[in-house]
């Protein structure tokens, strides 16, 4: 809209002499009511908000039905006198014009109701629920732009009247709830929308309730959840995008009716499907404007507010089940917020929300000029140059010279997140009736190497059960998505795998309609997933495993960028509140959070963005940042808490919004997460301690960690979260599940095997309250400097070494990296021997800074051969780095041929250290 040269707001004549010319609905008004305009010169620089609109209606008397259906209708003509000229002469925006109209609504609608069911209950008694005996309320849902406070000047409201339950009202009168709830219904909607000689406050449309026209006027919770679930439509989930309980105010029922339609509304799923189903939708419109030919029209046309709206909300489809953030309802809030997500770009969305007050003010202009609930540009020459000026346009060519591109670019943006997203690609080979023959020369043609292999594993896909007992809408996209796969998977480095690791994947999701409508909505995914695949055969299982994380393909910007930490910390806390108290959704928040960053992990490291040991500190601090959580979600459900004040604790990250009150309870890393070398597949090794005096603390912190240990090692439908081991517990498995410091202290200076040490030096506190982190690092640091018989020493290392080995016999002539002497465990084996014997004398080597840190502390100290030293961190690394790529590739155990590494280096340290030389 142009806003060049406003009218000074000092000139009252000159405002209304331009709103009068404008709107011939308000030169009507003040012709017919002239004492209108001593009120508007009263109120006209008062911006309008909900409590100058409710101080107008207690001006008004409304003591009966009659009263205030009068009332309500003069409040309505004071309200659009006061919103028209303020908004055709520039004193108001656009948030101002739908927050007076929606107030409006509410108001005239809560007031209605609010007298009608006082009367009924005089006549009739209470409403009661069969069920809890309690007395009942009808809830008046207001869906559309009503729901989402973006209300119309001319708008129609849609309503929508639900009851907690069934049940009979108390009065000598009696009459069902059903029956008491329709006439309310009915008596509440004539108040508002007859028209008398004061005219009428707002045309009411219940058409959008279930079952339509055809439906009954009110329905019980009970029957709405139940139509929802067997009957509710796609178009309803959009309909029901912006649904909200207008009246009563703060009714105690709201959130039991938000938990209810929750589930129909959001999927716990990323619902891509959503985007065809909104397509269909947006194509009958379309059809719709084209057989009235009304083209013209700013709403429902080409470019017009429908395609903002619909380009909004199919990302809350979409994602809001798992984002609450976009379960809000007006459309400039959800544009903003798909900026924030990165799911449009911000300077579309700048563009995207500019038109829509564009259109919107158009709308409003439209509607102003005889109070009439239209969207179509006028044909008649003088209302184009009333609409023209209203606008601030010196003529209509000029609007429509703004208008035309605006409209354009809103189709565009339409076209670009719902046209028709398949690439064009020859999938001639790919049919009903090719043979193995013809497909194994469609593949040696594209180039692949293992064509007849390949060619047996499609026609196996082709013809299984899976596929042909697919939905005929999920086969056609099969039908698009295979052949381009095996185009793209010709681009990658190891094309035979990964077109098999990608049938593998297809088969795994080909029954999961939300995923094939991922991969055919977004192509410019697919590159990403088949070199994923051709990477690592590892992460092509992940992906089958939980191909929810197919959406983490989409956004470059996140998927190669190491993780912010505390960011994370903050969402993911955001994500659990969302679902406080429901633990099943809890759970798998947990798990959707892992799986998430694990995958971005994943993604970066096999484009060679992270070193190894990079890689280790991310996934340990993953593992922590997760472990934190679910140790204060364990806490908060713990039906047995003995204190009053718990301790409370602060987390490693500065900006952690999640300090909160926890336990005297702190949780142990050994092994590979304490040493911060924590692997993809790793599982944790933990250690759970306590400092408490209480009498019940034993008991009530053994069922907290027991109560840790499932919620990180169960399985949900969304996986599990790791395997816990806690046999490094004192006593091993025999022991307690938890110990107090005293205990943990006592055991660790007088009953723990030396192996038991050897632990110790790689272990950490992780989680939980931090003075029992203190205390336990107190103790490790005496521990490991207690002065030690370095014979008896190595002789116990030896032999514990002996063992291992025994236990991992390999019987082949390769030679296994991590088990067989001169490997990994040999090295860390030495570095433990290092710190166990020296630590007395050099109290440095307490630090828990990783095998390569000590090997080279050693060597500045002079406990080993600095040269040999360095020969040793290097093969380390090189053996970690084997290791780690043979599992991306599903290669376990990791053996390699003999000579390919040399080892000598490892086989020097060790006769030095530990054969006695």
């Amino acid at each position: 809209m142009n806003t060049e040269n406003p009218r000074p707001a000092t000139d009252f004549d000159g405002l209304v002499r331009h709103a009068r010319y404008c709107s011939r609905y308000l030169a009507r008004l003040l012709d017919a009511e002239p004492e209108l305009l001593g009120w508007l010169r009263a109120h006209l620089l008062t911006p309008c908000s909900a409590g100058v609109v409710h101080s107008w209606s207690d001006e008004l008397p409304a003591d009966n039905e009659e009263q205030l259906s009068r009332a309500l209708r003069q409040l309505r003509k004071r309200v659009m006198l006061h919103v028209l000229t303020r908004d055709l002469n520039g004193l108001a925006d656009l948030g101002e014009v739908m927050r007076s109209m929606t107030t409006l609504a509410e108001l005239a609608v809560r007031r209605a109701q609010t007298l009608i069911m006082q009367n009924m209950v005089e006549q009739f008694g209470h409403p009661i629920g069969k069920e809890n005996g309690a007395r009942q309320e009808l809830l008046v849902i207001g869906m559309g732009k009503l729901g989402g406070g973006e209300l119309n000047v001319s708008s129609d409201i849609d309503l929508i009247f639900v009851y907690p339950e069934d049940g009979e009202t108390s009065g000598a009168r009696g009459l069902s709830n059903h029956e008491f709830f329709n006439r309310l219904g009915r008596r509440t909607i004539a108040l508002i929308n007859d028209l008398t000689a004061d005219g009428y406050v707002f045309r009411v449309d219940m058409r959008l309730r279930p079952y339509g026209d055809s439906g009954p006027l009110t329905m019980s919770f009970a029957a709405l959840e139940e139509y929802l679930v067997s009957q509710g439509r796609e178009w309803e989930r959009y309909a029901w995008i912006k649904a909200r309980v207008i009246s009563p105010e703060n009714s105690p029922h709201t959130a039991e009716l938000e938990k209810l339609v929750q589930p129909f509304v959001f999927r716990k799923y990323l619902d891509f499907g959503s985007f065809d189903s909104m397509r269909k939708l947006h194509a009958q419109i379309r059809a719709e404007v084209a057989r009235r030919d009304r083209h013209h029209n700013i709403k429902l046309g080409r470019g017009g507010i429908r395609e903002i709206e619909f380009i909004a909300q199919v990302f809350q489809l979409i994602r809001g089940g798992r984002d609450a953030r976009l379960r809000i309802r007006p459309t400039q809030q959800v544009l903003q917020q798909l900026a924030h997500d990165g799911e449009l770009a911000a300077d579309v969305v700048a563009r995207l929300d500019n038109s829509y007050v564009f259109l919107r003010n158009l709308e409003h202009r439209l509607q102003y000029l005889d109070d009439q609930q239209t969207q179509e540009l006028p044909e008649n020459v003088e209302q184009r140059s009333i609409i023209a000026e209203a606008m601030g346009y010196a003529d209509y060519d000029a609007l429509l010279a703004a208008l035309f591109p605006l409209r354009e670019f809103v189709s565009q943006q339409f076209e670009t997140v719902f046209g028709a997203k398949q690439e064009s690609v020859d999938n001639t080979w790919w049919r009903d009736d090719a043979t193995t023959g013809e497909f194994d020369r469609a593949l040696a043609a594209l180039g692949y190497g293992e064509s007849g292999l390949l060619a047996e594993n499609l026609l196996q896909f082709r013809n299984g059960s899976r596929y042909q007992q697919l939905p005929e809408f999920s086969r056609q996209r099969l039908d698009k998505l295979v052949p381009r796969l095996a185009e793209l998977c010709t681009e990658t480095s190891n094309p035979d795998k990964a077109l098999h690791r990608t049938l593998v994947l297809l088969e795994a999701i080909a029954r999961r309609a939300a995923y094939l409508a991922f991969l055919a909505e977004y192509p410019q995914a697919l590159p990403r997933l088949v070199r994923l695949l051709s990477a690592s055969a590892w992460a092509g299982d992940y992906l089958t495993q939980h191909p929810i994380l197919l959406d983490e393909l989409l956004d470059t910007r996140e998927l190669y960028v190491a993780p912010d930490w505390p960011e994370l910390d903050a969402r993911l806390t955001s994500q659990l509140a969302a679902h406080a108290g429901d633990t099943e959704r809890e759970m798998d928040t947990l798990r959707q959070f892992q799986q998430a960053q694990t995958f971005q992990l994943l993604a970066m490291d096999l484009q060679g963005l992270l070193p190894l040991e990079r890689l280790s500190d991310h996934l340990s601090d993953l593992a922590d940042l997760l472990l934190r959580h679910v140790l204060r979600l364990c806490w908060r459900d713990a039906r047995k808490k003995h204190r009053e004040q718990p301790h409370f604790a602060s987390d490693n990250f500065a900006s952690s919004s999640l300090d909160s009150e926890l336990p005297a309870f702190g949780i142990i890393a050994y092994g590979k997460l304490g040493g911060r070398e924590l692997g993809y597949a790793s599982d944790l090794d933990l250690v759970f301690l306590y400092d408490d005096d209480h009498p019940d603390a034993g008991e009530v912190y053994a069922r907290l960690a027991q109560r840790i240990n499932t919620m990180l090692s169960s399985y949900t439908s969304s996986g599990r979260l790791y395997e816990v081991d806690l046999r490094l517990r004192p006593n091993g498995e025999s022991g307690l599940l938890v110990s107090s410091i005293a205990a943990f202290e006592e055991y660790q200076r007088n009953n723990a095997w030396v192996w038991e040490h050897q632990a110790l030096t790689r272990a950490r506190f992780c989680a939980g309250d931090e003075s029992v982190g203190v205390q336990f690092e107190r103790i490790r640091n005496e521990v490991l400097r207690m002065p030690r018989d370095i014979a008896r020493l190595r002789q116990d290392v030896i032999e514990m070494r002996r063992k291992m080995h025994d236990g991992h016999p390999n019987k082949t002539s390769l030679f296994d990296i991590k088990q067989d002497g001169g490997g990994m465990v040999d090295i860390e084996f030495m570095v433990q021997f290092i710190v166990l014997a020296h630590a007395a004398v050099h109290p440095e080597l307490t630090a828990n800074s990783g095998n390569l840190a000590l090997l080279d502390m050693a060597a500045k100290l002079e406990l080993i051969d600095g040269g040999l030293s360095s020969q040793v961190r290097e093969l380390y690394r090189e053996l970690r780095r084997i290791q780690h790529q043979m599992r991306l590739n599903n290669q376990e155990p990791c053996r390699i041929e003999r000579g390919l590494m040399d080892i000598t280096p490892v086989t020097e340290l060790w006769k030095s250290l530990l054969d006695g030389t």
